[in-house]
């Protein structure tokens, strides 16, 4: 069986959206170029073998590619369009490695640079950044993902501290790593982030096994009983769940980036693939039907990079409002399903082979949909803002 060349970046840019970019945001990228090429293989046969291979996230942070665009002391200065260059080639290459920057630099980096003392910015935000130490970012519990609101761990004042109790679920990083955000209702019910070291007594995080999406990173099962942190655990920007909505809101715009990156993996893969094929005496990209696909796939690509760079250039000018970062993760996840379907259909049954990769991203794209918000629950909040009617449930 002959094999093909589907996983070389071709750089699909139609409408010239990425020309000009300045220098600064293109060193980024250009690094994440370099890591993508070098682990392409490694993440391919990890993915299949369900394995987390760490020492290419401490490659990641050698590389300076996991702050998400957060700005601290220590961290070097990432502008929008940067950070989203970085998720969407990293995407582009394998979709675990995406969600390690969306965990390490989106969430548990973002929220210690927004809501952390100066203390705990100088202790944990460089290391975290340099991937000397792995963040985790623990909100969703097995009872409550999409109405996280309802979170129901607890956290106990005392005069040693605070006592966390309660449970948490796919949180990456969070078996793995060395310290997580964990989310929780302090005794007045106020909602409070803390500082928990994965080595805390009470601390108990399980990886979570049988995935078939994100095979390469893993997700835990927390289980917090009777776990003591000191009183300067808490993150003292943190009161109400507005507080935890400010991370939340700046990973949606990472994660639109993110479906940009595995649909662009996808497309292009199905454009190589059609020029390498021959059916029927001659390359599948000669038949009429192949090219009406691929002219489809463009079409939905080139919306994505267009939602993006503006999503970006409204965040560079401190204009991005939530409900305008939702609707991009709403469309461009969605979207990029639509993409790999044609693309896993064009590939026939190559397409569902791993060393192809574009059922991995299919995969992949599968678990990005959802985390960070569903697509319910983003059109509900952009329904919300569109008729000034809420239809979330009370």
């Amino acid at each position: 069986m002959p094999d093909y060349d589907v996983t070389t970046p071709l750089d699909t840019d139609y409408y010239e959206v990425f020309a000009g970019i300045p220098a600064a945001d293109r060193a980024f990228w250009d690094r994440a170029r370099q890591f993508s090429l070098e682990s392409g293989d490694e993440l391919a046969d990890a993915w299949d073998k369900a394995e987390y291979p760490l020492h290419l996230v401490r490659r990641l942070g050698e590389l300076d590619l996991l702050t998400d665009g957060v700005a601290g002391d220590g961290l070097t200065p990432m502008s929008p369009l940067a950070a989203g260059l970085v998720n969407m080639e990293i995407s582009r290459g394998d979709g675990s490695m995406g969600t390690v920057i969306a965990v390490q630099g989106g969430l548990a980096l973002r929220s210690i640079a927004l809501h952390g003392s100066d203390e705990q910015k100088a202790a944990w935000l460089a290391p975290l950044a340099r991937a000397e130490k792995l963040g985790a970012f623990a909100l969703t519990e097995p009872d409550h993902g999409s109405d996280s609101t309802s979170l129901e761990t607890t956290a106990h004042r005392t005069a040693d501290g605070w006592v966390l109790n309660g449970e948490k679920k796919w949180i990456g990083n969070g078996s793995v790593g060395d310290v997580t955000v964990v989310w929780a209702r302090d005794d007045e019910g106020n909602v409070r982030g803390f500082l928990v070291e994965q080595n805390t007594p009470g601390y108990n995080a399980e990886t979570i096994t049988g995935k078939a999406s994100l095979r390469a990173i893993h997700q835990a099962h927390i289980r917090l009983e009777n776990c003591l942190v000191p009183a300067d655990a808490v993150l003292p920007g943190t009161r109400t769940f507005r507080d935890t909505s400010t991370v939340l809101h700046a990973t949606r715009a990472a994660v639109a980036w993110s479906a940009l990156g595995h649909a662009t993996a996808v497309f292009e893969a199905a454009l190589s693939y059609s020029k390498q094929r021959i059916q029927f005496g001659k390359p599948l990209a000669s038949f009429q039907i192949v090219q009406e696909r691929l002219t489809e796939m463009l079409s939905q690509l080139t919306s994505m990079q267009l939602y993006c760079l503006r999503v970006a250039e409204l965040d560079a000018a401190g204009a991005l409002g939530p409900t305008q970062a939702s609707l991009a993760k709403y469309h461009c996840t969605r979207t990029a399903r639509q993409v790999a379907a044609n693309a896993r259909d064009l590939l026939g049954g190559n397409g569902i082979l791993v060393q192809n990769r574009v059922i991995t991203h299919m995969a992949d794209i599968e678990a990005i949909h959802t985390y960070e918000g569903t697509e319910s629950i983003q059109a509900l909040l952009i329904g919300r803002s569109l008729t000034g009617v809420s239809a979330l449930a009370r």
